[in-house]
């Protein structure tokens, strides 16, 4: 396939405008579609409030913008686009109606990548007669600023697509990781949950406050992480002996550690608690505000280590 100029996004909630907002800003023309009747408003304030940080970052630069469309259907949005974006509600029934009803429109080399995070490919097949070139590119929220996507096809995948949609991302400034075993949640939504889990389970057991397990992870390791994933930092950790090393010396701890961590499901009183909790960390400050200083931070990360990596 030639470069991608053409894209579609279905569905413009918070993650389909951001994914507008990022393709748009690597130069590519983006028809968007979501039945909602503010749809237009929505991700045109969106995308005008994501631009200057696009713009900080480097994504975006003068003179290079796609043209923002938007349609009246879904089966209208894919005409004459090579990449279509999907992030219709997680929910199968919507997602196969959606496919039904876009697949006869579709151009023939044309890729279908979707944004589901709960959902599995192998559920999401059924509602494609020709699933080939359907895949899933799951992006963290905010996508135009958290630079991954889990790729995952299947042997009903055809050969190539997987490649092609690789580079398509990485055209926008994405950085891509390949699922090779389908598991529910993928990669990172897997890890993220197992670090929730354990701090719920020290919240729930009073060892300590959620402000304080919230301050523990992005005052601690969640700087390391930020440079480093977990593996290569505890490879580091060891000097000279590297992992192996590491391994040795830590591994009555870990294995202590690791009998000791929580195993709880959310419930009502637990939600509660939590809740309770975030309240007193938030110090009442709106959700906007709170969001832009999410996006400030990581906006600052992004600047100071993009030309390290």
């Amino acid at each position: 396939m030639t470069e991608i100029k053409n894209t579609a996004v279905l569905g413009a909630g918070v993650i389909g405008a951001s994914w507008s907002a990022l393709f748009l800003a690597a130069g590519k023309n983006v028809n968007v579609f979501d039945p909602s009747p503010t749809a237009k408003k929505d991700v045109e304030a969106y995308i005008e409030n994501a631009w200057p940080t696009l713009m900080e970052l480097g994504i975006a630069v003068e003179g290079r913008k796609g043209i923002l469309a938007f349609s009246d259907t879904a089966a209208e949005a894919v005409k004459t686009c090579q990449f279509i974006q999907e992030n219709v509600p997680e929910r199968i029934e919507i997602k196969h109606s959606t496919y039904a009803e876009i697949e006869p429109h579709l151009e023939k080399n044309a890729i279908v990548s979707s944004s589901a995070s709960g959902l599995m490919v192998k559920e999401m097949q059924k509602g494609w007669n020709d699933p080939s070139r359907f895949i899933l590119g799951h992006p963290f929220n905010p996508p135009h600023l958290i630079p991954l996507v889990e790729l995952l096809g299947n042997e009903q995948t055809a050969d190539g697509v997987l490649d092609i949609a690789e580079a398509f991302y990485r055209s926008t400034g994405k950085v891509t990781i390949r699922v090779n075993k389908e598991v529910p949640g993928h990669v990172a939504n897997r890890l993220q949950a197992a670090l929730w889990r354990e701090a719920i389970h020290l919240v729930n057991e009073g060892v300590a406050s959620v402000e304080d397990v919230d301050t523990a992870v992005w005052s601690g390791p969640g700087l390391r992480w930020a440079a480093m994933g977990p593996t290569m930092l505890f490879h580091l950790g060891a000097g000279e002996g590297g992992l192996s090393s590491f391994c040795n010396r830590y591994t009555d701890s870990f294995n202590r550690w690791w009998e000791s961590l929580g195993d709880l499901r959310l419930n009502p009183e637990i939600t509660k608690k939590l809740c309770a909790g975030i309240d007193e960390e938030a110090k009442s400050l709106p959700v906007e505000s709170l969001s832009a200083n999410r996006d400030a931070l990581i906006t600052a990360m992004l600047k100071a280590t993009k030309d390290i990596r």
